[in-house]
């Protein structure tokens, strides 16, 4: 059987390239999309079930499910790509103590940072937006999701594990699964048991827990060639550095992300007021939705271009990535037609209040003038993430969010108002596009110089 697996892994060097990118693409497409509808789903239950200032009160909660993000991805995506790179060298034993560091840090990171945002939560809340009439929902709902944390932070990080040691339908199937459940279980919560908002984190991190114990049957089979065993679990220091050095990029893009919506949350409540917190929080749900269809795509190609990238086949590291960037540019074009063309309907799923329907309308204009070029942002920055120039994709994803999207954040709305906080958001994509298409072509030139330079080798070899 592991011989079997060992000939899977080994496909992702000689397979063609489309071939395997639509093997290891839908299934992810899939788990990444069906893991943003959580949000979507408790959005729109929460909208309908507790009302417009509910959505607002979720709304605030995004900064610390971020932070929350960040420390997940520095540990799983850090982990994935590091075992993809490890399989492509054939380390087994290597890859064997990545899932035990993989399990103990997440273990670590989750408990710490529950513990310590529950015993500061409110003054959290507060910093990021809330006001007397909202923070009660995001408190409730969010004492639940920090209790849960740690089940979220493995249900993600063994998925991300998943997926780079050959199983990416499994992760599309315990994804999936705990999807379903959530859907089934928030009207149970939210409406049958009358637990408001609270029912909908319940229903969150009961659905995670249940999917996460499936995956545990599977790394608990010792016929797959990377299972639990004993002697992984004890903390290597060399590891954990190359784990958190390939999981700094993410981190770092999540962690902008929170500074991001922190100001983008103070800077509605300063010029629009509660609702147009909700306003944003229906847009964000939105873009996030098109945004993790891309990460499925960028998640199928990490393994494709680690492995290729390790079996030193560069050639088939530029394809895989051209490819993966013409299909996220259709996905995010897709998100811009949609959201020009039929605000008003996208806004009526979550709300019948009228003037939050409104606000999110105009929002939605506005924040996806030009959402086609993310999707060739967010490619690019995983290309260099994919290959283990971590530095590179960390450059991308601070010029975008720090270096463009703060300051505008900082100075329009001052002149324009909460339209100035919309408007920030498009402007800071565009000049970001321009230096991602810069690093781009650069590396690869680079590449195709050794490409050439290594088939010049193997004719005057065969001479």
């Amino acid at each position: 059987m592991q011989k079997e697996n060992r000939s899977v892994s080994t496909t992702l060097g000689s397979e063609k390239i489309s071939t395997l990118l639509i093997q290891y693409a839908t299934p992810a497409i899939a788990g990444m999309t069906a893991a943003s509808l959580y949000n979507v789903v408790d959005s729109i239950f929460i909208g309908h079930g507790v009302g417009a200032l509910g959505i607002s009160g979720l709304a605030l909660t995004f900064p610390i499910m971020n932070m929350a993000a960040a420390f997940g991805s520095l540990v799983g995506v850090g982990a994935s790509t590091l075992l993809s790179i490890k399989l492509g060298q054939k380390d087994y034993e290597g890859a064997h103590r990545i899932l035990g560091q993989e399990i103990v840090l997440n273990i670590c990171t989750g408990v710490i940072f529950g513990i310590l945002c529950l015993l500061y939560l409110d003054s959290i809340l507060y910093f990021f937006g809330a006001s007397e009439a909202t923070i009660g929902y995001a408190r409730e709902y969010m004492q639940i999701i920090l209790i849960g944390n740690t089940v979220t932070h493995l249900f993600f990080g063994q998925n991300a594990i998943l997926r780079s040691s050959g199983f990416p339908r499994k992760a599309m199937y315990a994804t999936l699964f705990s999807v379903f459940i959530n859907i089934a279980l928030n009207p149970i919560f939210i409406f049958a048991l009358d637990w408001g908002i609270r029912g909908a984190a319940v229903a969150t991190i009961l659905s995670q827990l249940l999917a996460l114990a499936y995956q545990c049957v599977h790394f608990s089979n010792r016929s797959h060639l990377v299972h639990f065993r004993r002697g992984i679990y004890k903390l290597k220091g060399t590891m954990v550095k190359e784990i958190f050095s390939i999981g700094m990029s993410p981190f770092l893009m999540n962690l902008c992300s929170c500074l991001i919506v922190i100001l983008i949350n103070r800077n509605m409540k300063t010029h629009g007021g509660d609702l147009a917190i909700g306003a944003y929080g229906i847009v964000n749900r939105i873009a996030t939705l098109f945004v993790m269809v891309i990460m499925g795509l960028n998640q199928g190609m990490q393994p494709i271009a680690g492995f290729n990238y390790g079996a030193k086949l560069q050639g088939r590291v530029i394809e895989v990535t051209k490819l993966t960037m013409i299909w996220a540019v259709g996905i995010s074009t897709t998100g811009w037609l949609l959201c020009e063309l039929f605000p008003s309907a996208i806004a009526r799923i979550f709300t019948t209040d009228a003037e939050l329907t409104a606000l999110a309308v105009y929002g939605l204009r506005v924040t996806f003038l030009v959402f086609p070029v993310v999707g060739y942002q967010m490619v690019t920055g995983n290309f260099f993430l994919s290959i283990g120039m971590a530095r590179k994709s960390i450059f991308l994803s601070l010029t975008r969010q720090m270096i463009f999207l703060v300051p505008f954040l900082l100075t329009l709305p001052h002149w324009l108002g909460a339209t100035g906080v919309w408007l920030s958001m498009p402007l800071a994509d565009f000049i970001g596009v321009l230096v991602a298409v810069r690093m781009l072509l650069v590396q690869f030139r680079r590449m195709r110089r050794n490409v050439l330079e290594k088939n010049l080798e193997e004719k005057v070899s065969k001479r």
